[in-house]
């Protein structure tokens, strides 16, 4: 495997075991909260502020507004003017950068897809699933009670869709924007990863 594989995805569709799975059988790096680790690291920022800049972004135009200018429209003038959530985002995508020019590896989330959109050897996929589905998921697999199950689904996708209208300036749930779209529920994990191994195979022949 030649490529860098990112990977967004709905809250409770499985993405990141799907991640997981592909990078294993590819033996190529997997990367997700990794990111937050070593930006902050690098940055000197604490992990705890890149998981919040996530969740603050609950609103994309009243954010927009307070917040100001996206960071890449005010990249010729450094980090003058920048708030500290753009600086957070700004430390977190130079290290998605340089995680793929070290080589091929699956990267969820973190708006890879955008902020690796001008590379040749990118593929970018949108794991999704029926709501039905993905909170039977959460309630399994993240222990959520069931009383509050599916409004946590729902402000968990809310809140990713939010960040990355912010930081990207499009749908994070459009599907135009990904070379592959899959619902994860149709034919469940293994059949999941199963299919993309064979997309993703088809592609590096070409």
């Amino acid at each position: 495997m030649n490529k860098i594989i990112t990977i967004n995805r709905q809250y409770g569709s499985g993405g990141r075991e799907i991640g997981r799975e592909l990078a294993t059988i590819y033996d190529i790096p997997f990367y997700d909260n990794e990111i937050i680790s070593r930006a902050a690291k690098e940055s000197g920022f604490a992990e705890a502020a890149f998981e919040n800049a996530e969740e603050k972004a609950t609103n994309s135009l009243l954010y927009s507004i307070a917040m100001g200018m996206n960071i890449f429209s005010v990249q010729d003038i450094g980090y003058a003017g920048l708030s500290l959530d753009d600086r957070i985002f700004l430390a977190q995508a130079n290290v998605v950068r340089k995680v793929a020019d070290a080589g091929p590896c699956v990267i969820v989330g973190r708006c890879a897809d955008y902020i690796l959109r001008d590379r040749d050897d990118l593929i970018n996929i949108f794991i999704t699933a029926s709501v039905d589905n993905r909170i039977s998921r959460a309630i399994k697999i993240d222990m959520l009670p069931k009383e509050k199950a599916a409004e946590i689904v729902l402000k968990k996708d809310k809140t990713r869709a939010n960040y990355y209208k912010y930081h990207v300036g499009e749908r994070w749930d459009n599907v135009l924007n990904y070379d592959l779209a899959i619902r994860s529920d149709l034919t469940g994990i293994e059949g999941t990863v199963k299919a993309l191994k064979a997309y993703l195979d088809a592609i590096e022949t070409l």
